[in-house]
């Protein structure tokens, strides 16, 4: 540890910390541009500036001690960056001297000169960082009135990235990531001075599947995503904090919504999961979820439409309850949460079936946030016991009509391997999900239920960590939340107790499930529990 005096305290920091975040954990603030956390520190921007001192020596090199015993500190005649300083014994900082002061509206006037003032109709106004930190830490004029450099906007530079360059502040984030993260170096500056300008090199393209994360990290609106480039304001979006379900990783993300439309998926840190990243395909998989496809109503084959959720969920228990267990199926998903599978478990067990399984997804991983399982709770699916391996087993029976009942619980029976002539030949097929798929046409009683942006629970990544997922819009129509279908699948099956909450799902699935006994849904947390 390395003892360092920040604005007059003393405090104590592990050796190789830098300067800025050793003010950060102090509480104090220290504006930045070019400095992230999980980047080299190039030192560019000149925002983090601060005085910095060394302990007085004496002439046998010892420190000057003080009355308190601490090193008598000699200021520096010159500010100092504090990103790319690595703290030293006896150190000592003042973050908003005046000196400090002075250098920072210095370093806003410059990077302001050839900035536009464009603030009302740029993409990144209500969170961009030159607006908050010109209005903070600037004069709040300009002495400038000569004519601004004009750079190129509007330039197309990827499949998902638009380019504003006369924008940019050349903080060279964008550039960074893609060396240091996405290890695909296609961004670099161009020309010297006034004049620099960003941009891909000749015959390449910003085409990698984690480009948008260069959006996420640019201060400004210099780099903008083409999907949410001019379509919301960000201060009318509310932020959810959940986890993506595209594959096993289980990405930390946040749900940006407005009017129960989701707008915008981005990654939220957790450095046990994915530090600060995203992939692309992963965040922009998210507009099925406003589809026209949607399933919004129950369905009974043969009776009017759309019906009544207490007639459907009848009707399913009592066509079920006539099939012989040894000729009826489930498959489930290991897209559910842990309290569906859960009460997945339940539902077999109130009928007797012992032929329960979920639908592998395995997929070619890119060895960093892509996971080889494209699904995204399989772990979870193997600790309740439902990933059992009996699929191809109910694929045949199904085939060959050894089985004339079905339970399709938010897979397509197609992915399977399951034939739609023979979904056409079982006595009953039970299916819940939320899209049309080829299923669904042949569906004896259909149930819509919640996709999940819409829900709540719980999941288990690859790595074996417990996870939240929280709702942050309300499911279309009269969709339902899958955990209370099957809760009242299995009242109208065996007439057990109700469930009133997916707190009280949790409760009863840690307490029969030894690697969660102690554990509540609310105290998993944000960030997760390793089990």
């Amino acid at each position: 540890m390395v003892n360092v005096q920040v604005d007059g305290e003393w405090k104590q920091f592990p050796k190789g910390t830098r300067l800025i975040e050793a003010c950060m954990k102090s509480g104090k603030f220290i504006p930045h541009y070019c400095y992230h956390p999980k980047l080299s520190s190039p030192g560019n921007c000149r925002m983090c500036l601060v005085e910095l001192g060394m302990p007085k020596m004496t002439p046998d090199r010892k420190p000057v001690l003080g009355p308190d015993g601490r090193p008598e500190i000699s200021w520096g005649p010159r500010p100092a960056i504090s990103c790319a300083t690595e703290i030293s014994e006896g150190m000592g900082v003042k973050t908003s001297s005046p000196m400090v002061e002075e250098c920072r509206n210095g370093v806003m006037e410059f990077l302001l000169i050839n900035h536009p003032l464009d603030c009302p109709i740029c993409d990144q106004a209500g969170e961009c960082r030159l607006q908050e930190f010109s209005v903070e830490f600037g004069k709040g004029e300009s002495r400038f009135i000569e004519e601004k450099v004009k750079k190129p906007k509007r330039v197309d530079i990827g499949e998902r990235i638009v380019l504003d360059d006369e924008r940019c502040i050349m903080c060279s984030r964008c550039i960074r990531f893609m060396q240091e993260i996405a290890h695909d170096d296609v961004l670099g500056f161009l020309n010297r001075g006034s004049y620099t300008t960003l941009s891909v090199y000749p015959g390449k393209r910003l085409d990698s599947n984690y480009s948008l994360n260069t959006v996420d990290i640019c201060p400004v609106g210099a780099l903008t995503s083409k999907d949410f480039r001019f379509k919301m304001r960000v201060w009318f979006l509310k932020e959810t904090p959940s986890i993506d379900v595209n594959c096993g990783t289980g990405t930390n993300i946040l749900i940006s919504s407005r009017e129960n439309i989701v707008h915008r998926i981005t990654p939220r840190e957790n450095d046990s999961v994915n530090s600060c990243w995203m992939p692309d395909s992963h965040r922009l998989n998210f507009h099925y979820l406003n589809s026209e496809g949607r399933l919004k109503e129950p369905v009974v084959r043969g009776e009017e439409e759309p019906a009544k959720w207490p007639f459907a969920l009848a009707k399913a228990a009592e066509k079920l309850k006539v099939c012989r267990p040894a000729e009826t199926s489930i498959i489930a998903s290991a897209r559910m949460t842990n309290e569906e599978l859960f009460l997945v478990g339940r539902f077999a067990k109130s009928l007797g079936i012992e032929n329960v399984d979920v639908l592998p997804r395995p997929q070619q991983g890119d060895g960093f946030l892509v996971s080889d399982d494209g699904n995204p709770n399989t772990s979870g699916a193997k600790l309740l016991g439902l990933a059992t391996g009996k699929l191809p087993a109910i694929v045949k029976g199904v085939e060959e009509g050894l089985i004339s009942g079905l339970v399709v619980l938010g897979e397509d029976a197609a992915d399977c391997g399951i034939s739609e002539s023979a979904l056409k030949r079982l006595d009953v097929l039970v299916a819940m999900g939320i899209l049309s798929n080829k299923t669904t046409p042949h569906a004896t009683v259909l149930l819509p239920s919640s996709a999940w942006a819409e829900k709540r629970g719980s999941m288990i990544n690859v790595k074996n960590r417990l996870q939240r997922l929280n709702q942050a819009i309300q499911p279309p129509g009269n969709a339902r939340d899958d955990w209370e279908i099957l809760r009242d699948l299995i009242q109208n099956i065996s007439g057990a107790n109700g469930i009133y909450s997916i707190e009280d799902v949790f409760k009863q699935m840690a307490a029969e499930t030894p690697a969660l006994n102690g554990l509540t849904l609310s105290r998993i947390g944000d960030l997760g529990i390793q089990l």
